[in-house]
C-alpha cells in the first residue's frame, strides 16, 4: 500500500483543532473512546480507489473482507472458516457467516461479487486492479479485452462463494485482507455514484465501526462502533477520533497534554520519546525510496546514473541526523521480517549478494556519474526533487539535496515540496524528475513489493523496465506457484536484478517511534502496519 497514501516520511496536514482524549470530554461521552493521530487526511473510503494508507486504516477499520489480520494470525471474518480449496490450488469455495451492513441489509456472496467485478472494471481506474492478476480472466478484464462479468467470482447462493484461479497462488489468502477485496453493496453504491465513498454520508459499512462527521477533506473524523457488526461484541472501544497532525513537535505536545492517546513521532521528538515508558517502536513492512523518472529524464535509463545517485546516499547518516529513530537503511526494496521459509528472512537473504549496490561510497557515485553522463552525452543537469511539505518530508529532501549535490559534480537539486495529494498526483502521472515515496505491504509476501516494479505495473512510476525482471516475476506467479524452493529462488534473482540496476533507490525501513497509552489494551499491529481495534480495550 503506498506510503504515497501513507504518509510518506510523515506527510502530514495542518493541525485544525483539537480532538479530546481518554479521561477527558470525549465526543463519546456516554462511552470509551481514544483519539489517534494520522499523518494525513482520508483521501477516499471506497474500496476499489483506495491506495494510500491512512484511507486503508479507516477502511479496515469500517469494513470486513472475507479474512482479517488480529496482529500476525490470519481469521476467517465474512467468511465463516477456512474454505474448501481444490487439489491443484485453483478454486476456493467460501461460506460465508451470517453478516449485516450498517443500513441492516444482508452482507452476501453477490456483494463480494459485485465489488470485485467494479474494481477490475478499467472505468473504475483501480491502481490496485493488478492484485487480482491470476483470479481467471482478471488480466483480460484489466486489458479491456473481456467483460467483467467473466471474473471468476460466482455467488453460488447467498451465502456461498466460489473463486476460480487461473493458476495457484500460494498467497491468496492473505491478500484478502486488502480493501480492494472487500464486498460492496451493489444497491447503494449505483444510487450513490460518484459520490460513492467521499462523504460519510455516501459510506456503507459492514466492519467494527462507522465513519462519522467526514465531510471529504477534513483533518477530524469520528468512527463509531457498528451495533449490526457480526462481531460486535468484541469490539470495547466505543469511538475512535481521527486528528490530522502537522509536524511531529506537535505530535509530542498533544500526546503529553492528555489530546491524542496513540501518536507518530520523528526526529528530535522520536528520540526523545525512546527514553518515556510509553514508547513503542513499530517495526513496518514499509520500504521508502526515491523513484527516476526515466521518461521524463533521459539520463536515468542509464544503469551507472542510477547506480551513482544510490552510491551517493548515506543512508545510515539520514536515520541517525533526519528520522533519529530506530528504522534500519535499507539494501534492498523487500522489508526485512516480511517473507520467510525456513527460518530464512527474503530480505537478509538477498543483502548477502545486493548490499554493495546500496553501500555508500562517494568516489564510486563520482565515478558512476561521470561515466553515465558521457555514455548519454549529457551534461550535468538540474533536477527537482519531489517531496511532501510537512517537517519531516522538507528535511528529507533537505539532506538528499545536499547529499546528491556534494558528491555528483555538478549537479543541481531544486526542491518541491507539496501536500500530500498533490504530491500523489503528480507522481502517478509522471510529473517529476525524482519523487520521495514508499510502499507498506499489502499482504506478507515479496511480491508485494517486487510486482510493483515490472513495466507495466500502475505504481512503477519512475518507468524503469527489464525485460528479464518481467519474466521472473510472471515465472514466480505461474511456472513457480506451487513450488516454494523455486518460487523463493526465483524472486531473489528479481530481487537481485533490481536492485544491482537501481531501478528504484532503496533508502529505508521504517520503525515508527509511537506514543501508545498504557490505559489501551489488546490492540494488536498487523503485518500490514496497520491496526485492528477489534478486542482492544480501555482500561
Amino acid at each position: 500500500m503506498k506510503f504515497r497514501k501513507t504518509m510518506v516520511a510523515g506527510t502530514t496536514i495542518a493541525l485544525a483543532g483539537v480532538l479530546a482524549a481518554c479521561g477527558s470530554n470525549s465526543a463519546s461521552s456516554n462511552g470509551s473512546s481514544i483519539t489517534r493521530m494520522e499523518s494525513d487526511v482520508i483521501s477516499t473510503m471506497d474500496p476499489s480507489t483506495n491506495t494510500d494508507a491512512i484511507s486503508g486504516q479507516a477502511l479496515i477499520d469500517t469494513m470486513d473482507g472475507l479474512y482479517r489480520y488480529s496482529g500476525k494470525d490470519l481469521k476467517p471474518a465474512i467468511a465463516k472458516s477456512q474454505p474448501t480449496v481444490s487439489k491443484d490450488g485453483k478454486t476456493y469455495t467460501f461460506k460465508l457467516r451470517n453478516a449485516k451492513w450498517s443500513n441492516g441489509d444482508p452482507v452476501t456472496a453477490q456483494d463480494f461479487v459485485f465489488g470485485w467485478r467494479r474494481t477490475v472494471t478499467p472505468k473504475t481506474k483501480s491502481e490496485y486492479a493488478y492484485l487480482f492478476s491470476g483470479v481467471k480472466n482478471a488480466d483480460d478484464i484489466t486489458a479491456g479485452k473481456k467483460a467483467a462479468s467473466t471474473l471468476g467470482v460466482t455467488a453460488v447462493n447467498k451465502t456461498t462463494l466460489k473463486v476460480t484461479l487461473d493458476h495457484a497462488i500460494p498467497y491468496f489468502k492473505t491478500m484478502l485482507v486488502n480493501p480492494a477485496f472487500f464486498p460492496q453493496n451493489e444497491k447503494f453504491v449505483n444510487k450513490a455514484g460518484k459520490k460513492y465513498g467521499t462523504t460519510s454520508k455516501y459510506i456503507l459499512s459492514n466492519g467494527p465501526y462507522v465513519l462519522k462527521d467526514w465531510n471529504g477533506t477534513g483533518n477530524t473524523w469520528k468512527e463509531t462502533k457498528n451495533k449490526t457488526y457480526w462481531n460486535a461484541k468484541n469490539v470495547h472501544i466505543d469511538t475512535l477520533n481521527g486528528q490530522v497532525v502537522k509536524d511531529p513537535q506537535t505530535a509530542l505536545n498533544l500526546y503529553q497534554s492528555k489530546k491524542l492517546d496513540i501518536a507518530q513521532l520523528s526526529g528530535e521528538q522520536a528520540a526523545k520519546a525512546k527514553t518515556m515508558s510509553d514508547y513503542k517502536g513499530l517495526n513496518q513492512s514499509a520500504i521508502f525510496y526515491l523513484e527516476l523518472n526515466e521518461k521524463k529524464v533521459p539520463i536515468f535509463k542509464n544503469t551507472k546514473i542510477r547506480q551513482a545517485v544510490s552510491a551517493a546516499i548515506n543512508r545510515t547518516e539520514y536515520i541517525k541526523k533526519v528520522l533519529n529513530d530506530s528504522s534500519i537503511a535499507a539494501n534492498n526494496v523487500t522489508p526485512e521480517g516480511l517473507f520467510t521459509k525456513g527460518g530464512q528472512d527474503f530480505s537478509k537473504t538477498a543483502s548477502k549478494t545486493d548490499a554493495s549496490a546500496t553501500k555508500y561510497d562517494p568516489a564510486k557515485a563520482k565515478k558512476l556519474w561521470t561515466e553515465g553522463l558521457k555514455e548519454t552525452g549529457q551534461s550535468a543537469p538540474t533536477l527537482e526533487l519531489l517531496s511532501d511539505d510537512t517537517t519531516q518530508g522538507k528535511r528529507s529532501a533537505e539532506y538528499l539535496q545536499s547529499t546528491l549535490q556534494q558528491n555528483l559534480p555538478g549537479l543541481k537539486v531544486t526542491i518541491a515540496s507539496v501536500p500530500f495529494k498533490t504530491r500523489l498526483s503528480r507522481a502517478q502521472n509522471g510529473q517529476f524528475d525524482m519523487v520521495y515515496s514508499g510502499w507498506s505491504a499489502d499482504f506478507p509476501d515479496a511480491i508485494s513489493f517486487l510486482d510493483l516494479f515490472t513495466s507495466d505495473n500502475s505504481y512503477n512510476d519512475g518507468k524503469w523496465s527489464n525485460a528479464e525482471y518481467d519474466a521472473l516475476i510472471k515465472q514466480s506467479k505461474t511456472t513457480d506457484a506451487n513450488n516454494p524452493t523455486a518460487r523463493w529462488n526465483t524472486l531473489l534473482k528479481a530481487q537481485e536484478i533490481l536492485t544491482k540496476e537501481q531501478g528504484v533507490v532503496p533508502l529505508y525501513q521504517r520503525v515508527q517511534a509511537t506514543l501508545q497509552r498504557k490505559t489501551i489494551t489488546g490492540l494488536k499491529y498487523n503485518p500490514t502496519s496497520s491496526y485492528d481495534f477489534v478486542n482492544a480495550k480501555v482500561k
